[in-house]
């Protein structure tokens, strides 16, 4: 049994003379949040489309579980994609035991397999609901759940939140982050940043077709890490007065986000603050945020017009 959920290896696709994605190599575990990321028109769908099998790579290799992907292993992956692919006429019940007898499912093993979903989610009264009468955020609780209710090994999660209440988003998030626990490799495709920091281990960044980051979240955001801190004092400490800071702001709590010069450390600051007769309420290393350190590497915002 492979270690691993997915392994994209040298993949490229062109459409008319457009290179949406270029030569990109990547490995999903299994068990691991795995975020794919990107501003708009990055490549993020090109290569979702070819992880699924809608699409087919020019050039390059995936494979997921260790077989090859060629359009014939759909029931190893649920999709959840951006965009309702939901039959509008159809009811709840009728929609989704059709979306599992597509996967080769008998109705009666179909009903066992999304009761239990039913009752997670607590939808039972959606049953006999047709689609159209549902609203955007019950919408996409039934797209999740037509991703997950086969049990597939790879879960592609793309704008995963869209349309959700702040109570059926952290619904959503407990249930990912529970399937990743159980094993599920798990892609997380979206241009938000700040899901990302929450919920991920491991990224791709890709900018035009390329990918331009990729690893541990964490160890990405060391990487980046310019000796800058937070800090929190209850009376009055003046960072500005310090010796060795280059930069400096308060942010809207109140506490002084700090730069240190190449020169001078943590022991420095912490005297710095204890010497001005402050006391010290909050301190901690001010890891850049990856909206930061994308435009850092690209000199482009997240979200660019397509």
């Amino acid at each position: 049994m492979t270690d691993y959920a997915l392994k994209v290896e040298e993949v490229k696709k062109q459409y008319e003379g457009h290179l949406a994605v270029d030569n990109i190599s990547f490995e999903v575990s299994n068990g691991v949040l795995f975020g794919l990321l990107g501003p708009n028109g990055a490549g993020k769908t090109s290569t979702i489309r070819m992880i699924t099998g809608i699409t087919l790579p020019d050039s390059g290799k995936i494979w997921l579980k260790g077989k090859r992907v060629d359009g014939s292993l759909t029931s190893g992956i649920g999709y959840l994609p951006e965009e309702r692919g939901l039959y509008k006429k159809m009811t709840v019940g009728d929609h989704l035991i059709y979306l599992m007898r597509l996967r080769g499912f008998s109705k009666a093993e179909s009903k066992v397999k999304i009761k239990e979903w039913v009752e997670r989610f607590d939808i039972g009264s959606w049953w006999k609901k047709k689609i159209e009468e549902l609203s955007k955020g019950m919408q996409q609780k039934i797209q999740f759940v037509a991703a997950v209710m086969h049990d597939p090994d790879l879960l592609i999660l793309d704008e995963p939140f869209s349309g959700l209440d702040p109570v059926n988003s952290n619904l959503i998030r407990d249930e990912i982050k529970r399937l990743s626990k159980e094993g599920k490799g798990i892609i997380l495709s979206t241009h938000r940043m700040e899901q990302v920091e929450e919920l991920c281990e491991q990224i791709v960044l890709i900018n035009h077709g390329k990918i331009v980051l990729s690893g541990n979240l964490e160890k990405i955001k060391e990487s980046y890490w310019t000796n800058e801190y937070l800090i929190g004092t209850d009376n009055g400490f003046q960072a500005q007065n310090a010796k060795g800071i280059d930069w400096l702001e308060k942010d809207n709590k109140g506490r002084w986000r700090v730069r240190l010069d190449e020169s001078h450390n943590t022991n420095y600051l912490l005297k710095e603050v204890i010497n001005s007769g402050a006391e010290l309420t909050h301190f901690e290393k001010s890891l850049p945020s990856l909206n930061d350190i994308f435009i850092k590497v690209t000199g482009e915002p997240v979200i660019r017009e397509e």
